[in-house]
């Protein structure tokens, strides 16, 4: 049986302008491949509301989840959520469990839950809360739509919380070899065995390192036992 598929959707005039470097994407990929669900596509939109939901609803349509970062803080520009219940068609507002969360936070800092915190309190109608255990204002899942903070603490800590919660295939394995010749002296001996392995990925990342071009090849798959003896037969094939 095929794993389960993820999307990531990065919200943010931030990301496109070079402001800020996504940091999440990588945490992602780690996290989702250990946990056997196969992240597929990753897509940055702005800020801009009509292309958060043609975002949300394309990707929700083609995969199991979508993971979106950003968007879902205290400030006017943060409108994550209000699109995501758009793009679902149903309601939100301000939600009691939601609210006291918060409230709780912000009573042990000695700090005023003022208008504009209360806005991370807003949950579309539906969902279901994600635990945010560093800054309390919690994210929500609703459908296959996980909306999480894009701050890499915040947004590693909700990722771990959550995906217990969600069903998993199996992992996928990786071995690598670093091999000091060019893909042009590889690429026909690698697609033999690639294809003696059908189940299997075998991928090529061309370096240069001390002035001599080298193919780091990466085998993948569920397969510990076919991963273990392509990696063999690569060793073999490509030995000095």
């Amino acid at each position: 049986m095929s794993n389960p598929t993820a999307a990531m959707l990065v919200i943010g005039d931030e990301i496109l302008s070079g402001r800020t470097r996504d940091a999440n994407m990588h945490y992602l990929a780690v996290a989702l491949t250990a946990h056997g669900i196969d992240l597929r596509e990753m897509r940055v939109v702005a800020d801009e509301p009509d292309a958060i939901v043609a975002a949300v609803n394309a990707l929700r349509a083609a995969y199991s989840h979508v993971f979106t970062s950003g968007g879902i803080g205290p400030t006017h520009d943060d409108i994550t959520a209000d699109n995501v219940a758009r793009a679902f068609g149903v309601t939100i507002d301000v939600r009691a469990d939601a609210r006291a969360i918060l409230q709780a936070h912000y009573d042990r800092q000695d700090l005023e839950l003022n208008v504009a915190r209360l806005r991370m309190a807003r949950i579309p109608e539906g969902a279901t809360l994600i635990e945010n255990p560093v800054s309390g204002a919690p994210g929500f899942s609703l459908g296959n739509v996980h909306v999480i903070a894009g701050v890499p603490k915040i947004f590693e800590a909700m990722v771990a919380g959550l995906l217990p919660q969600l069903t998993g295939g199996a992992p996928v394995l990786s071995r690598a070899l670093d091999v000091m010749r060019g893909e042009g002296d590889i690429a026909g001996p690698l697609g033999e065995l690639a294809a003696r392995y059908p189940a299997l990925s075998f991928g090529s990342y061309p370096f240069q390192r001390d002035g001599v071009f080298g193919s780091n090849v990466v085998v993948r798959g569920q397969d510990e036992v076919a991963v273990d003896q392509a990696m063999a037969e690569l060793q073999e094939i490509f030995a000095p």
